[in-house]
């Protein structure tokens, strides 16, 4: 390549001269680097992408799959190595990385080692204990949440909530889940919801993200504050593989946040196919009882013709009627009081079904944060707000408010 001192360089010409510089470097062109490995990732293609850090500074790596043979099999974000290459430039986008033939591992990385000294020190203290991990409610009412309120997590809680347990509300309090901010911000979050007295469990959450994305979570004061709370806490942080002190403190660990919610709401269709197995066996138990005692009573009485005390017969005969009146009664009482149940709970759940006001022509109000709003005072002007009726969703702007009442002329 020729390069005419004076004349506008092309950027190509810019990205191949800087590349060849850098080639002909007899530092750069065979170099080891030293660092901690991040955003690991295997491409379809055979060849590995990942970069390696240290405390001050980052530089992104490539090893293609001709060189896989020199690399350990069991590489991970955290694993501290030392990468043979050479530096050059990806012509495409200018920009440089480290051409990686061989890794080795130096020993473990420093986001892991602490992870691992603090793990070890919280265990020693006792905050590991199963002896303190309390029990979550069967049936809550109210369900706290800390995690973002614009991530995957949120979502994924309410859709699966929602679809098991309608009845069941959700508090959200929105918190940073990642960078140095987030602790203090998820502690808030979990004292808040600690004290607020209808809430029955807390999740804590957020979606996946790589080893430094999720170190929020293996923050000292997060794992003390979960300690201390008198809730009980789950703790659904990343995906299945991934492990954080949060967990360890939690009164229980979900592999994500969907199994979260999955966990702590019943199935409100499975109660009702309960429901119904019990009263099928209160019936045929009943019916059993009441044909075991006419089995004994014909015992009884083909007894006492055998040996034909009269009196004593007509005494049984009496009380056998009296019996099967009181079975009959009890019976009665029984399934009549199985059935007001039911009918009640289906009447409850018809009730609170938000489907159900709609069918009446009510609807439902939320601002662009999905929050339902339950006053006037949660609105102002030129908001834009969603309206759920039956058949649809209006998007509506507010133009005025009144508050002088709902039925009261306007002059």
């Amino acid at each position: 390549m020729i390069i005419l001192i004076g004349k506008p360089f092309k950027v190509s010409e810019v990205n191949k001269y800087i590349k060849r510089i850098l080639l002909s470097d007899m530092i750069l062109s065979n170099i080891q680097v030293e660092g901690e490995i991040s955003n690991f990732k295997c491409h379809y293609s055979g060849h590995v992408y990942f970069s390696l850090k240290d405390d001050q500074g980052k530089i992104n790596c490539v090893l293609f799959k001709n060189y896989r043979e020199y690399m350990p099999s069991n590489l991970s974000d955290g694993d501290k190595v030392i990468a043979t290459g050479y530096i050059s430039v990806y012509e495409k986008d200018g920009s440089y990385q480290l051409y990686v033939k061989e890794i080795k591992k130096s020993g473990i990385g420093v986001l892991y080692r602490a992870f691992e000294e603090l793990k070890e020190k919280l265990e020693k203290e006792g905050l590991f204990d199963k002896t303190h991990k309390k029990e979550l409610p069967p049936f809550p009412k109210k369900v706290g949440v800390v995690t973002s309120s614009s991530g995957a997590a949120i979502k994924d809680i309410i859709t699966v909530i929602k679809r098991r347990c309608p009845i069941v509300d959700i508090v959200l309090y929105p918190v940073l889940v990642q960078g140095e901010n987030a602790p203090p911000s998820i502690c808030e979050g979990l004292r808040y919801l600690d004290n607020m007295e209808d809430i029955d469990v807390i999740i804590l959450g957020r979606g996946g993200g790589s080893i430094e994305e999720l170190f929020a979570f293996n923050d000292e004061t997060i794992a003390r504050t979960i300690y201390d709370m008198k809730k009980p806490v789950i703790s659904a942080v990343g995906h299945e593989t991934d492990f954080t002190i949060a967990d360890f403190v939690a009164d229980l660990r979900a592999p994500t946040p969907s199994a979260a919610a999955e966990i702590v709401t019943p199935d409100i269709k499975e109660i009702l196919v309960s429901l119904d197995e019990k009263y099928s066996s209160i019936v045929k138990s009943f019916m059993f009882k009441i044909s075991d005692m006419n089995m004994r009573l014909d015992y009884l009485y083909n007894s006492l013709n055998f040996y034909n005390p009269i009196s004593k017969v007509r005494d049984l005969i009496q009380e056998q009627d009296s019996l099967l009146k009181r079975l009959e009664l009890l019976m009665n009482m029984k399934i009549s009081t199985c059935r007001d149940r039911l009918e009640n709970l289906n009447l409850a759940i018809h009730h609170l079904n938000p489907v159900s006001s709609m069918e009446r022509g009510y609807g439902i109000v939320t601002n662009s944060m999905g929050r339902v709003i339950n006053s006037i005072d949660d609105v102002s002007i030129n908001e834009d707000l969603k309206v759920y009726i039956k058949d649809g969703m209006l998007e509506v702007k507010v133009v005025s408010i009144n508050k002088e009442g709902l039925y009261k002329d306007e002059n």
